[in-house]
């Protein structure tokens, strides 16, 4: 009886050989599955289905993870306000997570002797992938076709040409990925230190003129509702704001970052919906929760997208971090206004009953209704005392 190799399948030139080579050349029983983060529609899904067939899988399972995948990372991402080096909302590193955790299950699902993926040796998938399988899947052999034999895309092309594969081998200028949380872009411009993206590139072009105002509801720190319009699950708002912003342009930019294995690396990225989602949730946070809150989230959010991106999902740690975050949302509640203009927007204010900007303690710089001149000049007194301390015994030295 042939060995069951689970696949992990996209139906690009990757994936395409990788089935090919393991049944046809090593013998295995291909199982494919594809892992739907946000970035198919259901046609798309249903061609890449028959494809896989065509290549001779004997099963081609797909997972609808959209809404898992927000619910068990990017709540969180929003929750800290992840930004990757100040810029980059994680966009493909998160997705590649829940990717590999459904995969590393359906390995559990069929009892497969092997698990396999696309991945070349040269960026940061093939660790997350092989670093996520070890964890859940332990014993399991990791097949890894295209990174183990080195191979070129001509190589790839010929191989497939030569088992009479009939599929789509032009290679498009920009390599695009797309997810719910972003759309990843690369190009001839992204390969050095030094370029733009033409305004082709971008998969979503600007459409919209003028200045339009939407209104984001927070519920615990989640966007509920847009333009009073409330959905039933947060990614479906998420979807609806990346309908309205994404028209602006807004969300573009490069996000130059270190690899995991050492290298520095630029990618171009869209995502007007999770920019301006994050911005808008950082401006509530910043109204309704203490200095302390907002400090310690910091910190933590540093580590916490840091790790993420390096593949460390599984890290109780991060389980221990998630837990916080969910504390310190409890208060996170109200409507964020956010101006649209092409190609930049601005967070113009909320409104919430969390809100301790409150007047009825007074207005900063103007008059207080807590405290007296007294009180501050008894406080300046004490809260300065041990640093007066150590610079009179210094001078007394």
């Amino acid at each position: 009886m042939a060995k069951k190799v689970v696949l992990g399948f996209s139906g690009g030139l990757d994936t395409s050989y990788c089935v090919k080579y393991l049944g046809e050349d090593k013998g295995y029983e291909v199982h494919s599955i594809i892992v739907n983060t946000g970035g198919f529609t259901r046609e798309e899904l249903e061609k890449i289905e028959q494809h896989a067939y065509k290549l001779g899988v004997k099963t081609h399972t797909t997972v609808n993870a959209v809404k898992s995948y927000y619910d068990s990372i990017i709540r969180f991402l929003v929750y800290g306000n992840v930004l990757k080096n100040n810029t980059y909302p994680l966009s493909v590193s998160a997705e590649r997570l829940s990717q590999a955790l459904h995969i590393a299950e359906h390995v559990k699902t069929l009892n497969a002797d092997a698990v396999a993926h696309g991945s070349t040796g040269a960026g940061n998938d093939q660790v997350r992938f092989d670093m996520i399988f070890n964890i859940m899947i332990p014993g399991v052999e990791i097949i890894t076709p295209i990174r183990d034999l080195k191979l070129s895309r001509e190589e790839e092309i010929a191989y497939l040409k030569g088992k009479n594969v009939d599929m789509n081998f032009e290679k498009s200028m920009y390599s695009i990925n797309k997810g719910l949380w972003g759309t990843s872009v690369g190009g001839k411009e992204t390969l050095n230190s030094r370029g733009v993206l033409p305004e082709e590139a971008w998969p979503t072009q600007v459409t919209a003129t003028g200045t339009e105002e939407v209104k984001l509801s927070f519920e615990k720190g989640e966007l509920k509702a847009v333009n009073d319009q409330s959905f039933e699950h947060p990614t479906d708002a998420i979807i609806n704001l990346q309908s309205i912003a994404g028209k602006y342009g807004v969300g573009r930019d490069i996000h130059v970052g270190d690899t995991i294995i050492g290298i520095k690396g630029r990618v171009g990225f869209e995502a007007a919906a999770p920019m301006v989602i994050l911005k808008a949730h950082h401006a509530l946070e910043k109204h309704v929760l203490t200095k302390w809150q907002l400090n310690w989230k910091d910190q933590l959010a540093l580590f916490y997208g840091n790790w993420l991106h390096e593949g460390q999902i599984m890290d109780p740690v991060m389980r221990d971090i998630e837990a916080y975050f969910i504390s310190s949302q409890e208060n996170v509640t109200g409507d964020v206004f956010v101006q649209l203009k092409p190609y930049h927007f601005v967070v113009s204010g909320i409104e919430s009953s969390f809100d301790l900007m409150s007047s009825k303690f007074g207005k900063y710089g103007e008059m207080n209704n807590g405290w007296s001149g007294e009180d501050v000049r008894g406080f300046s007194k004490i809260f300065g005392n041990q640093t007066m301390i150590y610079h009179q015994v210094k001078e007394s030295n």
